[in-house]
């Protein structure tokens, strides 16, 4: 039975567990087409978003004083430590997460590492984030190779600690993250840590990884982006 095909809005829990069926390619000539794509592609959109990204900048300090651009410790590829560029979306004290979330809202924090409403969020924040714009000064991490554009979402040490096997850290951690991937392509609300089915999906991509596998997330991603289906953070 062929793996079921990208809906118009995003891929379902239920199709993104059964990529399992796609052939999976990790021959030297994909990871060479990859990597070129990446640069190419990364270069292309790095010019594009220059513009907006600057008014966004802007909007960012005007509404919320600090530096607009912070960075964030991941996990990357063999187990290193990188530092990947975000706009920021929040307060600049959004690290006091005791001065601003509730205790339920903590412990989704402390196994999510996101949260429903969070009050940190600003209104400039919120627009950045609804259309992933937040997100793109990470091609600057594609160029200098901490990244990929299609792979696991990159994700903190104590993530990676609390959520993975030894066997299954390995195996997540033979490929580079990427900005977006078959996790984002989903329904995101529902696959969750605590669920266990995001760490089932990230680890879907990475044994079945192919061109098939990263046209299907690259395709999803807009579709969870502009579709009917709304996605978490």
């Amino acid at each position: 039975m062929a793996a079921k095909e990208v809906t118009e809005s995003c891929v379902s829990v239920g199709d993104a567990l059964a990529i399992k069926e796609i052939k999976p390619s990790g021959t030297l000539g994909y990871r060479f087409i990859k990597r070129l794509f990446d640069l190419v592609f990364s270069l292309l959109m790095s010019v594009l978003l220059l513009i907006p990204i600057a008014i966004a900048c802007a909007l960012i300090s005007l509404e919320s004083p600090g530096s607009p651009i912070y960075t964030q410790e991941r996990v990357g590829k063999g187990g290193r430590t990188i530092k990947i560029f975000k706009l920021r979306s929040m307060v600049a004290d959004a690290g006091d997460v005791q001065k601003y979330l509730s205790p339920e809202q903590l412990h989704q924090w402390e196994v999510e590492r996101k949260v429903d409403d969070d009050p940190r969020i600003t209104k400039i924040g919120q627009f950045i984030r609804k259309c992933s714009i937040d997100e793109m000064p990470q091609f600057l991490n594609v160029l200098n190779g901490d990244l990929s554009v299609i792979g696991p979402r990159p994700i903190t040490r104590d993530e990676l600690e609390q959520h993975f096997s030894d066997e299954e850290k390995a195996e997540l951690l033979s490929v580079q993250p990427g900005i977006t991937g078959l996790w984002q392509a989903t329904d995101r609300n529902e696959v969750t840590f605590e669920s266990g089915l995001r760490q089932k999906i990230e680890l879907r991509y990475v044994q079945n990884r192919c061109f098939r596998m990263d046209w299907k997330c690259f395709a999803g991603t807009f579709g969870a982006m502009f579709g009917k289906r709304k996605s978490g953070r």
